[in-house]
């Protein structure tokens, strides 16, 4: 049995595949992020689920992308996780942004794929490796345009009494705002990149406010200079998206792109389809 694996922040998709790439079954727990969770919690949303904990020793290759799975320690951390519970699996880890690649790009074209979903990210895949201007240094710092960028910015204009009195009475409604709350989440549990973004849902469902549609470009500009302009080849070919961001503000970010004369490639919420259609081919 092989396990295909897709990790954000918030959510992981798992989907299992027979001998002959038939799909035996589809399952999905909450993130498993590694610069921002223990081994423990990584374990425990693990065999917390039925289907994989059942299924453990019957995996003999499992390949997961994962969010914060770009530098050696965080990939080290989360091995030791997958080894100790899934033990008869030779093991493939890499970086979220090789699953968009391989669930986006025609086999052997270069492209800029980028990420906007939790998180944000943007590299060159030359048809086998991928390619990074940036190294990130994590959603306090980075981000730009992301869910947990724009839950960020949503929280700091309300405090700063900087959005419009109706949107912010609207806001204050559905979301549990006291600055306890908030500093809680931030501060002491886990995942606080996950709890920022949970706010980006209040910006898409109220995009054509016009506070909004301003908050929204800015991010995307943002996203668009600090990352996709760093590679030449974003003016030459089109640049991918995956993630929710970009799939629920796809209006808006085609617009962005626009302005700055650069074209917009394919456009997915989620890679794992297309991630299951690459290993079925090989």
């Amino acid at each position: 049995m092989k396990l295909i694996v897709d990790s954000g922040s918030t959510k992981t998709d798992w989907i299992a595949l027979d001998d002959s790439a038939n799909i035996l079954f589809e399952s999905q727990t909450l993130g498993l992020n590694p610069q921002v969770l223990t081994e423990y919690i990584i374990e425990e949303r693990i065999i917390n689920n039925f289907q994989l904990y059942q299924s453990r020793k019957e995996v003999t290759h499992l390949y997961f992308y994962g969010a914060g799975c770009g530098t050696r320690p965080p990939v080290e951390l989360i091995s030791r996780v997958f080894k100790s519970i899934f033990i008869n699996a030779k093991l493939i880890v890499k970086e979220d942004t090789y699953a968009a690649a391989y669930a986006v790009v025609t086999p052997s074209e270069p492209s800029v794929v980028c990420i906007l979903g939790t998180g944000s990210n943007c590299s060159l895949f030359d048809g086998e490796k991928l390619h990074q201007r940036v190294t990130s240094l994590g959603y306090v710092l980075m981000d730009d345009a992301s869910g947990n960028y724009f839950g960020r910015q949503l929280l700091r204009d309300f405090y700063f009494n900087r959005i419009p009195s109706d949107l912010a009475q609207k806001f204050e409604k559905e979301y549990d705002l006291g600055d306890e709350v908030i500093k809680d989440h931030l501060y002491k549990k886990p995942n606080p990149n996950t709890y920022l973004a949970t706010f980006a849902r209040f910006l898409i469902e109220n995009k054509d406010n016009k506070y909004a549609q301003k908050l929204i470009r800015k991010g995307l500009k943002l996203f668009v200079k600090n990352q996709i302009l760093q590679f030449d080849e974003a003016a030459t070919s089109p640049v991918h998206f995956v993630g929710s961001i970009s799939f629920y503000l796809e209006k808006e970010l085609r617009q962005v792109m626009k302005s700055f004369d650069l074209e917009v490639g394919r456009i997915v919420k989620k890679p794992i389809d297309g991630l299951v259609k690459y290993h079925q081919s090989l």
